[in-house]
């Protein structure tokens, strides 16, 4: 059950990244104005350091009409060879947030790989949130993705 403030921080958030953030041209990526996923960091390394890396504008590659930008030409290379092991879940949106009916930017260092999918949250607390029951808000995030991931962030 969420408690009240929680859901204030997540309204008051959604309403500053609405106001300030660009999205790709398809609705269920989340990128900025240039269709850089991640804000430019390298899914990769997610799974390869087990930390977020920043990536380089020279090692790119295209994933559903998103960029990725990679560390290196070996982290470009493995995405390329299979994008949907790396590509974060939900676009690049917030877990939590399509979980709760919305499409929020994230913070890529407020993320999770579990059983072998990357997740980002929207910041470090709304990260603790999904955290607190990540079975249950994976199933109801998988439950809500298919009915919000083609519709504008901004009208949810």
């Amino acid at each position: 059950m969420l408690n009240n403030s929680f859901i204030k921080s997540l309204l008051v958030a959604t309403g500053i990244i609405f106001a300030s953030a660009s999205f790709a041209a398809d609705s269920d990526a989340n990128a900025d104005v240039n269709d850089v996923a991640i804000h430019g960091y390298d899914t990769v390394s997610y799974f390869t350091k087990s930390e977020p890396t920043k990536g380089n504008a020279k090692f790119t590659a295209t994933h559903k009409n998103t960029v990725y930008q990679f560390s290196s030409a070996e982290n470009r290379d493995l995405f390329r060879a299979n994008p949907t092991k790396y590509a974060p879940q939900f676009g690049g949106y917030c877990a939590m947030g399509v979980a709760l009916n919305k499409k929020l930017d994230v913070d890529p260092t407020a993320w999770r790989v579990v059983d072998g999918k990357l997740y980002l949250n929207l910041n470090k607390d709304v990260q603790t949130k999904w955290l607190s029951d990540v079975p249950g808000n994976l199933k109801t995030a998988y439950d809500v993705w298919p009915s919000i991931k083609d519709k504008p962030a901004a009208s949810l």
